[in-house]
């Protein structure tokens, strides 16, 4: 289902968060979010999954607004997965944590049914988790727990993701073994992701958020830039895909000097992905 972010503003204790920010992530495509920290990326993540109400603008996923929706109604749509997310877990199996994924669809009573069941099976079995399901949650280590945190997420059977710096404190190959469980799930998916070099394999499209604004969206290629690398995130480096279709940054082994607050253009500029 399409994302559809319109003309976002946010404030904050009267200071302006977010301004005017717009950009689209289409059916099944994964958009990563990258700038410099406190460039607005959460805030932003925070709106689209009905935490933080924008003073102005839209949010949509498919053709409503997600604000227009009661919250239950918005939650059969939206999951998303924050950084140490698990919530009160003391006690709970990972069975158990990736049935709470179900509330939204429950009625009244609260009971599970078939369909419960069949979608946290699946869950469970997508992500890998499956050889310790009847662990207790805390035992995890934090690889496994980003796992589980995943399957509750697709036990909630939404048609959009939202992740906020999933793959954080997890060593390489725990990184990359959940970018391709997030890849393999084909729902559209907006990311915040720190490390520029891991949005470049994963994502579809890249919107830069520098002070609150877009300042370039689209294809990887054509947003991150030498230009962009430099003004919005000090480094010298070149973006390029290699022989086997993985994009790959290399960076110069000196960063820029301290510089000023730079004044970022973009060659493509329009904040929908192309």
């Amino acid at each position: 289902m399409k994302l559809t972010v319109d003309q976002l503003h946010i404030t904050l204790d009267r200071t302006p968060i977010l301004r005017d920010v717009s950009l689209e992530a289409r059916k099944g495509d994964i958009v990563g979010l990258v700038g410099p920290n406190g460039s607005g990326k959460s805030t932003l993540l925070r709106a689209v999954y009905r935490s933080l109400r924008p003073a102005d603008g839209a949010v949509r996923v498919g053709e409503d607004d997600v604000w227009a929706l009661s919250p239950r109604a918005a939650a059969r749509r939206t999951a998303a997965v924050l950084q140490d997310a698990g919530g009160n877990t003391t006690g709970l199996t990972v069975t158990e944590i990736v049935a709470l994924g179900r509330a939204p669809h429950h009625g009244l009573l609260g009971r599970d049914g078939a369909e419960d069941h069949r979608a946290v099976t699946d869950a469970v079995d997508r992500c890998g988790v499956r050889p310790f399901a009847d662990r207790d949650y805390a035992s995890l280590s934090g690889g496994e727990r980003q796992r589980v945190l995943l399957a509750r997420a697709l036990a909630q059977n939404p048609r959009l993701l939202v992740l906020d710096e999933l793959t954080n404190h997890l060593d390489i190959r725990a990184r990359f073994e959940l970018l391709d469980l997030i890849r393999a799930t084909g729902i559209t998916t907006l990311a915040v992701l720190h490390d520029l070099d891991l949005a470049a394999r994963l994502c579809d499209h890249l919107a830069v958020l520098y002070e609150g604004s877009v300042v370039a969206a689209g294809p990887v290629l054509d947003v991150l830039t030498p230009q962009i690398l430099a003004d919005v995130f000090g480094v010298r480096a070149r973006t390029e895909r290699h022989a086997d279709g993985v994009i790959r940054i290399t960076y110069e082994a000196q960063p820029l000097a301290h510089q000023d607050a730079p004044d970022v253009v973009s060659a493509d500029t329009h904040p929908s992905p192309a």
